[in-house]
């Protein structure tokens, strides 16, 4: 591809006759017959070698240039005696070969056998006895000559070794070098060798060669016939360091009938011939905006499994405000790349098996939302426990558990969202152009018509699918569905997740319409295709890869071609209710307090450090939804929010609320035809000290 270079445009208005000739103009420059075309285009193709393009890469292959310096010299260094002892020897030999072969030199050996020679046949003919004299008289001359160079330069050599005894060490140790150097190379033979052979312990050593052996050893590669090997790759970059890993960019030959796709297909039997985990492995096509085609592949192979390292902290947690416009801060990839997901008109599903970090992912992008003002939190979480009780300090609405009465709630929830993602809708369709151009929320419109954007986070789905029957469950996926697909206009941000990664757990209908979605570790191929879609698997973006010990870690995929293994920023629970309260505040002065977390009880204890009972605090969240609760249910609920109330009964749960200040109108509670013993949410309002009830 070549780059034309054209006449600019001038700031001037043109009227057409101008257009006309301004494109006549820039067309001349491709003509075959114009003598300025060669040298008004220029090449593409990159001046500098692949490894010195960036400083990122120079960095790091200098570094590996010095560690794999360093190691050689360690190596040779410790072997070093063994070395003098080998040069010790070969020198030896050199001084018995050189003394060996002088002497012949220095008798004249040579001309002696042509003068005995000569002798021998002067005997049988008396005519050649002159001729015999002759040479014998030369042979003489020749050898008392060569005696006396050779005498001469000895001496020289002694008097030079006299007075290296009064030369400096340095002249002295070059002297012994030369001298070394000389008998070993007199006593060198083709089987001798001074230094030892030593490999480097790299973990991974990567090269072209070794790469194509690997491809064509999985059929993306032709077998050869004979001595051909086959055709090969066209490496365009590499392979050469990157970071803590090798990278290379490569083509495909044309002809095989292999794509790029095909590559990433074969992930883990291209990591089996390379000798590394499929988990080091990272691939993808190289797209033609980037200067790819449809054969052309990036792979970067890291020397260790690149997500065992301790995860980031998330830089959220020492933010004190944050705008929900701006991508949010999520992780990093393998390699060290930062991972940012902007969500506005976005919706987002995360799934995985259970305790591999899913909801501490999850909780990074509604983090982000505690710290805007202008977010408002609808909060749904079907497990009930603690990860999200402290969304009670800034929740508009707050679901916990998957009982009856929540599971209303959260119906009620979703019709409510409806009706407000209808009424934003009817007055968006009324703002003029001016004001709201593409028909969706803007920074001015959120503030000036008092429409924060809505974050609507629903954990542990599959806990509110398997409370309710077929027909409840398919209304309330109808309803999630139809928030996620028309909602984002509006200002609606879904953010959905679910533990079971199947059909029932995670539907097609609900899925399909999800924009982002992440997941943890899963069984196999097909349950991470229910998480991430159809076929993202073939692609490379596979979560059944992920082991145990990938805590935290998921296959990020925000687009038809776009997925990347990110290791999730750290928000410690502690932190996220640090935050919680954070932005409590910050809605407080922007007066964007509304829903149930501005009447809260116990939310408002928090803010204003007033102390609370913590049973009486847990007993309120856990009946937020019931107006009174048999005290076998209550208990039943404490444990699910915190398994310290595992052993607790209804002795001690009385005492401990009696304590408390929890004054029971009636011992006995009557629901749904059943009279047992429990607890009025007005008797537990009721212990809340007084100034909290006023401020309400």
């Amino acid at each position: 591809m070549t780059v034309a270079l054209i006449k600019p445009l001038q700031d001037a208005p043109w009227d057409a006759e101008d257009a006309q000739d301004a494109t006549t103009e820039v067309e001349a420059v491709d003509r075959p017959d114009n003598p300025l075309a060669d040298w008004l285009t220029v090449p593409d193709a990159p001046i500098l070698p692949a490894w010195a393009r960036n400083w990122a890469s120079i960095r790091a292959n200098s570094g590996a240039f010095v560690m794999v310096t360093w190691w050689h010299a360690r190596y040779h260094g410790l072997r070093s005696p063994k070395y003098a002892v080998k040069i010790a020897g070969y020198s030896a030999r050199g001084a018995y070969r050189g003394g060996r072969r002088l002497w012949p030199v220095l008798a004249a050996d040579d001309h002696t056998r042509t003068v005995q020679a000569v002798r021998a046949q002067s005997r049988e003919r008396p005519e050649d006895e002159a001729l015999a004299l002759r040479y014998q008289v030369a042979h003489r001359a020749r050898t008392e000559a060569r005696r006396w160079r050779w005498g001469t330069a000895l001496g020289l050599a002694t008097a030079a070794a006299v007075a290296l005894n009064y030369a400096s060490l340095g002249l002295q140790l070059a002297a012994g070098c030369i001298m070394c150097g000389g008998l070993t190379a007199i006593g060198w033979s083709d089987e001798a060798q001074i230094l030892d052979h030593g490999t480097p312990p790299l973990r991974i050593a990567m090269d072209a060669q070794q790469l194509n052996d690997a491809l064509r050893a999985t059929g993306l590669l032709k077998q050869g016939k004979g001595d051909d090997e086959g055709p090969r790759v066209n490496c365009v970059m590499g392979p050469l360091r990157d970071g803590n890993g090798w990278a290379v960019v490569f083509d495909l030959p044309r002809g095989g009938g292999k794509t790029a796709a095909d590559v990433l297909a074969k992930r883990t039997a291209i990591a089996a011939e390379l000798g590394v985990d499929e988990i080091q492995v990272i691939m993808s096509r190289v797209r033609a905006a980037h200067g790819g085609n449809a054969g052309r592949v990036s792979m970067w192979v890291a020397d260790d499994d690149p997500y065992l390292a301790a995860p980031t902290v998330s830089p959220l947690e020492n933010l004190e405000a944050f705008s929900i416009w701006d991508a949010v801060p999520f992780g990093q990839d393998a390699r060290g790349n930062r991972v940012a997901i902007p969500i506005v008109w976005q919706s987002m599903f995360f799934g995985g098996l259970p305790r591999r970090g899913k909801t501490f992912s999850q909780r990074l992008l509604t983090a982000a939302g505690l710290l805007d003002a202008y977010v408002r939190h609808y909060v749904a979480d079907f497990k009930g426990g603690q990860d999200w009780i402290q969304m009670q300090q800034v929740a508009h609405r707050l679901v916990l558990g998957a009982e009856e009465d929540a599971i209303e709630a959260f119906k009620s929830m979703l019709k409510e969202l409806l009706a407000e993602m209808e009424r934003r809708f009817a007055i968006l369709r009324g703002l003029p152009t001016s004001i709201c151009p593409e028909g969706k929320l803007t920074p001015e419109i959120v503030k000036r018509y008092n429409m924060p954007f809505i974050l609507f986070t629903v954990d542990e789905l599959q806990e509110a699918f398997l409370a309710v029957d077929d027909q409840e469950r398919e209304e309330i996926i109808n309803d999630m569905a139809r928030i996620a697909r028309r909602g984002p206009a509006a200002g609606f941000v879904s953010n959905y997740a679910s533990q079971r990664p199947d059909a029932k757990s995670v539907p097609t209908k609900l899925r399909e319409i999800i924009t982002i979605r992440y997941s943890t570790q899963v069984t196999d191929q097909t349950s991470s295709d229910m998480v991430l879609g159809k076929g993202k698997a073939a692609q490379g973006a596979d979560a059944s890869v992920l082991s145990e010990d990938h805590l935290g870690v998921g296959v990020l995929v925000t687009g038809p071609a776009s997925f990347v293994t990110v290791k999730a920023d750290k928000l410690e629970t502690a932190a996220f209710n640090a935050m919680c309260a954070k932005g409590r505040v910050l809605r407080e002065q922007a007066g964007q307090l509304t829903g149930e977390a501005a009447n809260d009880p116990s939310a408002i204890a928090s803010a204003a450090g007033i102390t609370v009972s913590p049973v009486l605090s847990d007993c309120l969240a856990v009946m937020r939804h019931s107006i009174k609760m048999h005290t076998v249910d209550l208990l039943a609920r404490l444990e699910n929010l915190d398994e310290d109330y595992g052993d607790w009964d209804a002795e001690r749960l009385a005492k401990e609320l009696d304590d408390a200040g929890v004054k029971r109108t009636t011992k006995q509670v009557n629901i749904g035809g059943k009279n047992l013993a429990g607890y009025r949410r007005e008797d537990l309002e009721a212990a809340v000290p007084a100034e909290l009830l006023n401020a309400r």
